[in-house]
């Protein structure tokens, strides 16, 4: 690669590691590596151009910053979840408006088709669960299933499937995102399907109002799994000027703590499936209350509050 192009390809990176302060050591220690890893591409191919002394400059600064900074003035476990995790988010909002994407129309596609062929919600989620579904309907109650087991035993089962389901989406994204595709489109699918046996059945509004008291959380959490697994796909697919194991650890690294980041959210979307869906008995208010306060916190969690956290780190950095 000619210098001219390599300076233009990286440019705004190194421009924005001079003015943006990082979110984490973790962070930090990154853009030492890719600095490095730059500095020794200039080293090797415009061993005597100011680019090259211009990366080692900035290596040096970014080496010195690692340990003035050793120390952290906040609880490691507080930052996480305040700066670290949501300032992820912003650098990753592309992928996860593709799994937001593909989920969707996988969605549709599971309502269209079984809005044409009768066979295909049987197909989708068996004959046992509409069967004993349309028993259930038969004697007036209809989401009779969330009362099938015991508070505890539902909770804990419901929440470890659900974490299987999200690494499940994540770790297929090692085969170059296509299984997180895949992951994402099923999933889509069935709830597509789902949704529409109920619509099919006069009582789309009793059911929305039912299951999305834990599915807002639970399936805004899966797609945000597919988000995770497509971060490690990509970096094997694009590794742009770094080694193509290099660029993966640091997808997978990334994408790890995504997965980990989810973890608090399936225990909640658990523990109101387990303990609260069941009454269905519950007023309309404090159903749909649950449901938008599920959806505000995941908006602005995720995209919201870490378009804020960005802003303010760019505008916070003095003018050169």
């Amino acid at each position: 690669m000619r210098e001219a192009a390599f300076i233009r390809k990286n440019k705004l990176k190194w421009k924005s590691y001079q003015t943006q302060k990082p979110s984490s050591p973790d962070e930090l220690a990154d853009r030492f590596i890719e600095l490095t890893d730059d500095l020794a591409y200039a080293r090797t191919f415009y061993p005597e151009s100011d680019s090259t002394a211009y990366l080692n400059n900035l290596a040096g600064h970014t080496h010195q910053a690692i340990y003035k900074n050793k120390k952290e003035t906040q609880n490691r476990f507080v930052h996480f979840w305040k700066y670290e995790l949501p300032y992820l988010f912003r650098q990753h909002h592309r992928q996860l408006f593709y799994a937001f994407l593909i989920f969707a129309v996988a969605a549709g596609i599971g309502a269209l088709s079984a809005a044409l062929d009768d066979t295909f919600v049987r197909l989708i989620l068996g004959d046992r669960y509409v069967n004993m579904t349309l028993e259930n309907i038969r004697n007036g109650d209809p989401m009779a299933v969330y009362k099938g087991h015991g508070e505890a035993e539902m909770f804990l089962f419901i929440t470890f499937n659900n974490i299987k389901v999200s690494f499940l989406a994540f770790v297929l994204g090692v085969f170059f995102s296509v299984g997180t595709f895949w992951v994402m489109f099923q999933n889509g699918v069935m709830l597509g399907a789902f949704q529409y046996f109920f619509y099919k059945q006069g009582l789309l509004v009793t059911s929305m109002l039912t299951i999305w008291i834990h599915g807002t959380l639970e399936i805004s959490a899966i797609v945000i799994a597919g988000c995770a697994g497509f971060v490690m796909g990509n970096s094997l697919l694009f590794p742009k000027t770094y080694s193509r194991l290099h660029s993966f650890k640091q997808g997978a690294r990334q994408g790890l703590k995504i997965v980990v980041g989810l973890v608090p959210i399936f225990i909640t979307a658990g523990f109101l499936e387990g303990f609260v869906t069941r009454h269905t008995e519950m007023p309309v208010a404090l159903s749909l209350f649950i449901i938008l306060a599920s959806a505000a916190f995941i908006v602005y969690y995720f995209i919201i509050y870490p378009r804020s956290l960005h802003s303010n780190h760019v505008t916070d950095q003095p003018e050169n």
